[in-house]
């Protein structure tokens, strides 16, 4: 890289054909369609008295909202089809509507079925939701001409949120929990307990003992109501518990060294990497902590990335991380309901969504105009009902705050700072804030641009982007190691190492114990090279699978093993090519290094350039013991 060029991070963006039903989300990212072009007739419905059709608002954005309606067939003979009417007050009104086909007459609306999802059979239920403008409720709703409730009153409302656990009898395997009761205007039924996100038990008391449970680790706990039509009302707080015993700390910043890993959004798709492979190549035991790449910061706010990929894909029993399949009416899928069902799986692993990246970064200079606006716009984000419990915190990766990364950025050295302690307020104590930050360690460079000592007093660590120093973007070279561990004569730029960006970092007052090592489970190449050693001359980028100049370690480790070691990082001479990347051996290297320098640990980038039985991941583990 010659100077002056801006330190980077892959970016592997895939751009998906999509099938299926997607339900679009005002203000996201989703394209809402006038309602006129969603209307088609449907044959009339006939009337069942054994039905109910319940309301629930799924979000609220301010503007706009999602509402849902779900009906169910509480008779004993199957419903051929249905429709659903009620009145909005003036000013709310539908946007657009899936499942169901809606039309609107002043105030009054009306949804028919679609042909697919007419019948329900006895105890059955389907719902179809819309996107709403207004602030107004639903009222004098009908189904097939009868009451929605089944009786002569219009309408029923979901429980309340019952009063949030608390924690009695902690034993090695066992807690107990009890709550306040939930109202609902036609009585409780009864209570599903969520244990980190997952239903494990529906009692119709006030109290339930959690058995089966593991010696010395952490779990988190919230209850949700059911009413008499099995409308689920929102979920309680969560409170959070340990089990006696087990001999140590859990894996974390206070306990064990950090070892977090990236899961991008898009892997999904060209990469066919999933959540279920963090399972399969056994990383998931070994990891403490995921970032879940990317949300986008837009406008000065953050916001969905990916909305397919992030929470409506459905997965197949065999996809999926506990072996059952998504339906298709169930409220949450997609990338979300994968991490609360790994997190129900390994209860020790902590998942971060981390917001910007190199191509999202440009809307976070916006965003350090009103920090307070931003973080709540974050916090609303991350703390969605659908999902919050899936989220442990939050990561701002900001490339570069005050200095250029794809674009250059003039927002003033404290710009960092404000925004952290502006996140950390909101998010509060219990929330992790982290941030992805420079490896910039020459004078005068980006580290130099910023105030990381002032932002570090609100963040746990930083993830120090300690790779990507030098790459074919310099297309004719000099060949030099990605991600060199120390300077070594010859290096193309002074301070592109990981030692100078760790002291640079330390000497600004950045504690250690709150920097972490990142490792790349990538190499970057060029062609037309004819010396071995690094400081060859090239003719331009070496082919990648997705992008050239890069490629994953899983495929380098077969095609072009390592033939030398330089600066604590390996490189190898095949052919005309010439790569560098980290090797097991290598890892091991600077697990070593980061903790004698007294680091919190090790994060890498990304998961899917794994090996299959996940080596890399393994090195970072051992060598942090």
């Amino acid at each position: 890289m010659s100077t002056g060029t801006p330190l980077r991070r892959t970016r592997f963006r895939w751009v998906p054909t999509r099938t299926g039903r997607s339900k679009a989300v005002a203000g996201l990212t989703a394209l809402i369609l006038p309602l006129a072009a969603m209307v088609t007739l449907a044959s009339p419905a006939s009337a069942a008295a054994s039905a109910t059709a319940a309301y629930t608002k799924k979000s609220d954005w301010g503007s706009g909202f999602e509402g849902q309606w779900t009906v169910k067939n509480t008779g004993t003979t199957a419903l051929s089809s249905w429709t659903v009417e009620w009145d909005f007050p003036s000013g709310t009104a539908v946007g657009s509507a899936w499942d169901a086909t809606v039309t609107g007459s002043g105030t009054h609306w009306t949804a028919k079925n679609l042909g697919w999802n007419g019948s329900i059979a006895p105890g059955a239920s389907v719902s179809f939701g819309f996107n709403g403008t207004g602030t107004g409720s639903p009222t004098g709703c009908k189904l097939n001409g009868a009451s929605c409730d089944g009786g002569t009153a219009p309408g029923d409302s979901a429980p309340s949120a019952p009063g949030t656990p608390t924690t009695s009898e902690v034993t090695n395997t066992s807690v107990k929990l009890n709550w306040s009761a939930a109202t609902d205007d036609k009585g409780v039924k009864n209570y599903d307990v969520l244990r980190d996100g997952a239903k494990v038990a529906t009692v119709t008391g006030t109290t339930y003992t959690n058995t089966g449970l593991t010696a010395g680790t952490d779990y988190s706990y919230a209850v949700q109501a059911r009413d008499t039509i099995d409308q689920t009302g929102p979920a309680s707080g969560s409170v959070s518990v340990r089990t006696t015993g087990g001999g140590g700390e859990n894996p974390g910043p206070g306990g064990d060294k950090v070892n977090l890993g990236y899961f991008t959004n898009w892997g999904v798709y060209g990469r066919n990497y999933h959540v279920k492979n963090l399972v399969t190549s056994g990383s998931a035991a070994k990891i403490t902590h995921i970032n879940y790449a990317f949300g986008n910061v837009q406008n000065g706010k953050c916001t969905i990335g990916d909305s397919y990929a992030d929470y409506d894909k459905a997965y197949t029993a065999d996809q999926s991380v506990d072996g059952v399949a998504d339906t298709w009416d169930q409220p949450l899928r997609g990338n979300f309901n994968q991490l609360r069902k790994l997190k129900a799986k390994y209860p020790h692993i902590k998942v971060l969504w981390s917001f910007g990246g190199w191509t999202w970064s440009g809307g976070f200079p916006q965003a350090a105009q009103n920090p307070a606006a931003f973080a709540q716009s974050c916090y609303d984000l991350v703390e969605d009902p659908r999902w919050a419990d899936v989220f442990d915190g939050i990561d701002l990766d900001w490339e570069y705050p005050n200095a250029c990364g794809l674009t250059c950025d003039t927002s003033g050295p404290a710009a960092l700072k404000n925004l952290a302690s502006a996140v950390r307020t909101k998010f509060g104590a219990n929330n992790l804030v982290t941030a992805a930050i420079t490896a910039d360690g020459s004078a005068g460079g980006k580290i130099d641009a910023a105030d990381y000592a002032g932002a570090a007093q609100s963040m746990d660590w930083y993830n120090v982007m300690t790779y990507d120093f030098f790459g074919a973007w310099a297309a004719k070279g000099p060949t030099a190691p990605h991600s060199p561990l120390t300077p070594y004569t010859g290096i193309p730029q002074q301070g592109f190492t990981s030692a100078d960006a760790i002291a640079k970092l330390k000497a600004k007052g950045v504690p250690a114990k709150k920097l972490l090592l990142g490792i790349g489970f990538y190499g970057r190449g060029w062609t037309g090279v004819t010396q071995a050693a690094p400081g060859g001359t090239a003719t331009g980028a070496a082919a990648g699978t997705y992008e050239a100049g890069i490629e994953d370690y899983k495929v380098l480790k077969n095609t072009c093993p390592a033939t030398g070691t330089i600066a604590g990082t390996a490189y190898a001479h095949c052919g005309t090519n010439w790569w560098s990347y980290d090797t097991p051996a290598t890892i091991g290297s600077k697990m070593t290094w980061a903790k004698n320098q007294g680091l919190g640990g090790a994060f890498f980038w990304e998961f899917s350039g794994d090996t299959a039985n996940g080596e890399l991941v393994s090195a970072i583990k051992t060598g942090l013991q």
